[in-house]
């Protein structure tokens, strides 16, 4: 089973220094059969298509020099004005087969799945590539309700061991709580706040004692 590996999540303000940080968090991943980070979520809220499409840019070239996928939050249509390398869809923003129609075979499609087995099977079914579980831990980012079902490392066990589909752990990950998400499985841990929050590369590099030990 290929190592878990990182899949950044962007903080609602990619402006300013931003790009700059995402640059240093990426070569602080480093590249090829090692490199720790696999992915970045763009995702800005309250911004029209025009204007994200600006913001995103200079974040899509950087990744693409690194290797990383380029994943666009919520909407489908920016994702293909963007040629993004994926998608990622709540519950409520249409299905992995609409947005596979829009967006052709090459796509990589992730959908939320929150705690639920069953979410994550029907997404399966309808084409996902990847589902994501969680919030694992208090989290800042990830938008739920207080009666929110919290899912147990279990739940990433239990995938892995029936579905070829990758399994995406998401929820107030932090180097010093992610290891049971590891050991249980995930194949990509979901990341925002404990990387941008400080130091980007102190976090990479914290991230990687725990996950490449």
């Amino acid at each position: 089973m290929p190592p878990t590996q990182l899949y950044l999540i962007s903080p609602l303000d990619v402006g300013g220094d931003f790009p700059a940080r995402l640059e240093r968090a990426l070569a602080a991943g480093g590249k090829g059969q090692d490199a720790l980070i696999a992915a970045f979520q763009f995702r800005v809220k309250g911004v029209d298509q025009h204007a994200a499409a600006a913001l995103a840019a200079p974040l899509q070239a950087i990744c693409a020099a690194h290797d990383v996928a380029f994943i666009v939050n919520d909407s489908v249509a920016l994702a293909k004005r963007l040629k993004a390398d994926g998608v990622h869809l709540g519950q409520e923003d249409g299905s992995p087969k609409e947005a596979r129609e829009v967006l052709g075979r090459e796509a990589q499609i992730g959908v939320t799945c929150h705690a639920s087995r069953h979410m994550a099977m029907e997404a399966g079914e309808a084409g996902a590539d990847y589902v994501a579980f969680g919030a694992f831990f208090p989290s800042t980012t990830k938008d739920k309700g207080p009666d929110a079902e919290v899912p147990e490392p279990e739940i990433l066990q239990w995938w892995a061991s029936l579905f070829e589909i990758p399994c995406v752990a998401i929820g107030g990950i932090t180097p010093e709580n992610c290891a049971p998400l590891v050991a249980a499985g995930a194949d990509f841990l979901a990341v925002s706040g404990a990387v941008w929050g400080g130091d980007e590369v102190a976090a990479i590099e914290a991230f990687r004692k725990v996950m490449r030990p």
